[in-house]
């Protein structure tokens, strides 16, 4: 009998979410060392079967390698459990005293995660910890072309999460990978937020739901090599990212850019890592394969070694090839490979200077990275910080590689798999997302300040005091002194007249200026990683009107308290107060 695929996947959806949903009524009761708890069975359970899902991931996908998926899977399985062990996100989890506050933790609820088939098992992994973590349950809407690894993924954390104590139904996978169901479980009235991982027209549903969302906008990442850099290092990194599960990752390297004073260093150094470079006809050759006319990625070439993509091509390379290396004229649509291509190709553009080379760059992101990761290789500290105010992208790596560095695998960030790009690319924040953007803080607070008494209207605080007759005022000073028995006489009455002309002048008199306040350190400038420093270091922001807030330091800022506002403009170029 035929059955109708699209109506029962979206069944399953809502038999799913509503498991989901009563697992998550569960879970909000649990104390934090019960979710530890949990969330340490589940990142041991995707330790042990790291290899294993990561062959499942080649085999099914045909993208990437299975080394290199490893290390993602373990990414998410050791050192983001790692970061976040300790973190309290539920219950009370911060006591002010000071300031007569308490902060609680509350879960979001039932989180609907849609997985990329490039990161099919990892992602998995990922998402379900950080949600685990803030006492929510998940959903899974895996990519049709990885559903298999993806729900494989799903049964062992889940087993495990229950074995430790956490409600059946918390973890959920959903086996028929439908459209529909996708966009039925986006919009399913107990779904509570959405994950979104994938291609632009998938992350443009998640937020047009009517659902809060966290998607993640494309990237195009630029690499400036600088003369100051150690060129061998460098490019050895720049090759180590470019080639890493085949350049599968979004913040993978796509344009390095450098002075062409640096041209045959940069050339031999490749060639030393293994690279082919691509003459102008093969360099074109390469742009119609892996790339569409509308500088679409041409999915059969995603995840695919050097090798395999040259011979799609027409010409031959080494087996061992690490990337396909090709020179551009410049930055556009007019040239293709300085776009974004999901594989081990990587463009060169060689530039007059570093003013140029700064230009080329932000054009790079402009073309269809904005608000994701950029790179630096660099020694010279001056033309690091300048390159990382000027690009518009929220992860600014600085000699590493590039997917290594964005995830938090070579760097501090945010061990993550879904990487913010911020409002300037539609995103819902520039942040790595981890546990703490699926978990809402609740306030106590008490009565810290009096009710302050109702001031007087303008008008009435600057209206001048009354004219007062200067005539009439002596008369009346003589009044009183004879009241009192006694007469002005000659000096006396000049005593009088020159007592009540000082009273006039002193009413007349422009009000005394006040000593101006203390200096406080009023920043320019407030992004949403400033925040989250004062917030581990519970300090305050103070800032003024002239101050840039980003519209994610805003109302991160205002949901814990963090920016304190003064009357006055920053006093010059200051650093931020959470350095």
């Amino acid at each position: 009998m035929l059955q109708d695929q699209d109506l029962l996947s979206i069944q399953e959806v809502r038999a799913k979410v509503e498991a989901a949903w009563q697992a998550a009524q569960r879970l909000r009761d649990l104390s934090q060392a019960q979710i530890d708890s949990i969330v340490e069975a589940m990142a041991a359970a995707a330790r042990d079967h790291a290899a294993r899902l990561a062959e499942m991931a080649v085999t099914e996908t045909g993208y990437g390698n299975a080394t290199d998926k490893t290390a993602k899977n373990m990414l998410a399985a050791r050192l983001l459990p790692d970061a976040i062990r300790g973190l309290r996100t539920v219950g009370v989890i911060r006591e002010i005293p000071d300031e007569k506050r308490v902060e609680v933790g509350v879960p979001v609820g039932v989180v609907a995660a849609i997985l990329p088939t490039t990161n099919p098992t990892s992602t998995a992994i990922y998402k379900a910890i950080i949600a685990l973590k803030g006492a929510n349950s998940i959903v899974i809407s895996p990519h049709p072309r990885a559903k298999h690894c993806t729900a494989a993924t799903a049964q062992i954390l889940h087993d495990a999460a229950v074995q430790a104590g956490a409600p059946p139904g918390a973890i959920q996978c959903l086996t028929l990978a439908t459209l529909e169901a996708t966009n039925a479980l986006m919009k399913h009235e107990k779904t509570a937020v959405i994950l979104s991982t994938g291609g632009a027209g998938i992350v443009k549903a998640a937020y047009s739901s009517g659902k809060p969302a966290f998607g993640v906008g494309p990237g195009n990442v630029p690499v400036l090599l600088d003369s100051s850099a150690d060129v061998s290092a460098a490019v050895a990194k720049v090759v180590q990212g470019k080639n890493f599960d085949y350049g599968t990752l979004c913040s993978s390297e796509q344009t390095l850019v450098a002075e062409e004073t640096l041209r045959q260093p940069i050339l031999a150094a490749l060639q030393a890592n293994g690279a082919f470079l691509c003459d102008t006809e093969q360099g074109a050759k390469v742009a119609r394969t892996v790339l569409t006319p509308r500088l679409g990625v041409n999915p059969e070439c995603v995840g695919q070694p050097a090798a395999k993509i040259a011979r799609m091509a027409g010409f031959s390379v080494p087996e061992s090839t690490t990337i396909l290396a090709a020179e551009i004229g410049g930055i556009g649509k007019e040239h293709p490979l300085s776009a974004e291509k999901l594989s081990p190709v990587l463009a060169l553009y060689f530039v007059k200077d570093f003013a140029a080379a700064l230009d080329a760059c932000e054009a790079i992101l402009r073309l269809g990275g904005l608000g994701h990761t950029c790179v630096i290789h660099a020694r010279d500290e001056a033309r690091i910080r300048q390159y990382g105010l000027r690009m518009p992208a929220f992860r600014v790596l600085v000699n590493t590689p590039s997917p290594q560095g964005s995830t938090g695998i070579t760097t501090s960030l945010q061990p993550a798999m879904t990487l913010g790009c911020g409002a300037i690319a539609g995103n819902a924040t520039g942040d790595n997302v981890g546990p703490l953007h699926l978990v809402h803080i609740k306030r106590i607070a008490e009565m810290v300040r009096e009710v302050s008494p109702v001031p007087l209207s303008s008008s009435t605080a600057m209206s001048s005091p009354p004219n007062i007759d200067r005539h009439q005022l002596l008369s009346a000073v003589e009044r009183y002194v004879a009241s009192r028995g006694l007469k002005l006489k000659g000096p006396e009455t000049s005593v009088a007249a020159s007592v009540v002309d000082r009273f006039l002048a002193q009413r007349q008199a422009p009000p005394s200026v006040t000593a101006p306040a203390p200096a406080i350190d009023i920043v320019p400038f407030v992004c949403e990683d400033d925040v989250r420093q004062a917030m581990r270091r519970s300090q305050k922001i103070h800032i003024g009107p002239r101050t840039i807030l980003t519209p994610s330091a805003r109302d991160l800022g205002a949901q814990y308290d963090i920016l304190v506002m003064t009357d006055r403009p920053p006093t010059g170029q200051t650093k931020s107060n959470t350095e």
